[in-house]
């Protein structure tokens, strides 16, 4: 019987449907010093942000050779070092259409927050405090969104900010990427002329931050950024510097360099709307990730 080893949770739907057609299923969280040693017994394990299933981790997995299968429930899979594991043998794969509305109603949540004070007015409000005049805000139709990367959630995003009147420019490294609807431009453009900017792509270990103080000082002044990708996209402190100068209007923030975040100046400033990384905790998106994760595991092993 093959072994899967859930890490980080899965919708319990889907853990069911698993166990029904023949898996064993483990559901256990494991630090860092211990992941490596329990991935010695299973076939297969499926992670979300959580865990990091690092070289150090593989080799140790490698020891018994029963691992084949490393599952990212979600979209990126920089949480995993996919390029070691590929070449041991060890395949990697990810759910990267499961999230992706969710992930862009989160992004477009942000967006609605900072644009009408709402977080803020429900905290002076639990004060006791009636600031009506104090929350003069805009509206977000006839703006510019400026996306910085058009994969599956850049494309829910601009759909649904298009619907709402909102002009959409796309930024993309991949060169021959061609959305219809909407305006391709250089980075250069976006942040000059985009009133919200959203990111939705991937960081690698070690890699600068996309978006620092050089690329804030050339956005529209009173411009705000959009976090809901990675951590690491976006450099904090300069975020944080730009904010307190009024280069930046405002902030939406769902990933953080360091989760749980130690950033308090970030996530108590009161431009800034702030979430704990939950991008994909919808009902639905869960649903359709245990889907997807079912699907990858029955077509890799029952081929």
């Amino acid at each position: 019987m093959r072994r899967v080893l859930i890490t980080d949770g899965m919708d319990k739907n889907g853990i069911a449907e698993l166990k029904k057609i023949g898996y064993d299923v483990a559901e256990k969280f494991y630090g860092d010093e211990e992941l490596g040693t329990a991935l010695k017994d299973f076939d297969v394990v499926v992670v979300r942000s959580a865990t990091k299933v690092r070289e150090k981790h593989i080799k140790t997995a490698l020891e018994t050779g029963k691992l084949k299968l490393i599952i990212r429930g979600g979209v990126g899979i920089d949480n995993i070092d996919a390029k070691f594991a590929e070449q041991n043998g060890v395949s990697v794969m990810n759910t990267p259409g499961a999230s992706a509305p969710s992930v862009a109603e989160l992004a477009l949540a942000h967006m609605f927050s900072l644009a009408r004070f709402i977080a803020d007015s429900k905290a002076t409000m639990c004060d006791g405090k009636w600031e009506k005049k104090i929350y003069n805000g805009i509206e977000i139709s006839g703006k510019t969104l400026g996306v910085i990367g058009m994969g599956r959630i850049g494309m829910e995003l601009a759909s649904r900010c298009k619907a709402l009147g909102m002009n959409v420019l796309y930024y993309d490294v991949r060169q021959d990427l061609n959305v219809p609807g909407y305006k391709k431009t250089t980075m250069d453009e976006i942040l000059a002329k985009s009133d919200f900017i959203s990111l939705h792509i991937p960081i690698s270990k070690g890699q600068p931050a996309i978006i620092g103080a050089n690329e804030m000082s050339k956005m529209k002044k009173g411009a705000y950024i959009i976090n809901c990708a990675r951590g690491g996209v976006v450099d904090e402190n300069a975020l944080i510097a730009a904010l307190d100068g009024g280069q930046i209007g405002g902030a939406g923030i769902d990933v953080y360099i360091e989760e749980p975040t130690k950033n308090i100046d970030l996530i108590k400033h009161a431009r800034v709307s702030v979430t704990p990384h939950i991008g994909a905790q919808t009902a639905e998106a869960q649903e359709r990730v245990g889907a997807e994760v079912i699907q990858i595991i029955r077509i890799f092993f029952e081929k």
